[in-house]
């Protein structure tokens, strides 16, 4: 990401000379499994994709109302198994899921998502293609989710 500055009138031709720097920036988040390594006993992390792709599980697989003080966040995937099967309900649920992941996570983009409902065996299918932010890598993270009654 490049930015552009302007320098006082000292540091000579403003019109037509601008410096440019850029930033990596490095996501890192800690592993939800909270597997501590062997040797220093530090809990493992979650680099770059990896961290991201964590946090979009964690935003899709939360049911509404399961954060407190924040009734909007969350993919509510759990609450579309009872719900009726039909292609409305596949497309409200996919734009829920799009909008949680624009709202609360910033770091990735969304490229695509599927959500395929197979409502004779109360199963539902999400996959979601997004790409990280700053870097060209594209991930696509897939779960499923059946009844077990």
């Amino acid at each position: 990401m490049a930015t552009r500055r302007a320098f006082a009138q000292e540091d000579k031709d403003l019109n037509t000379t601008s410096v440019t720097s850029s930033r990596v920036k490095e996501y890192i988040d800690i592993d939800l499994t909270f597997q501590a390594k062997p040797t220093s006993g530090e809990i493992f992390k979650k680099k770059d994709a990896a961290a991201v792709k964590q946090a979009i599980k964690t935003l899709v697989m939360t049911n509404l109302l399961e954060k407190p003080f924040d009734p909007f966040f969350g993919g509510d995937i759990r609450g579309q198994l009872f719900e009726l099967a039909d292609r409305d309900g596949s497309s409200i649920l996919r734009e829920n899921i799009i909008d949680n992941i624009e709202a609360y996570e910033p770091r990735a983009e969304v490229l695509d998502v599927v959500v395929d409902l197979y409502p004779d065996n109360h199963t539902l299918n999400i996959t979601v293609k997004f790409k990280v932010v700053n870097t060209e890598e594209q991930v696509e993270f897939t779960t499923r989710l059946s009844r077990l009654r």
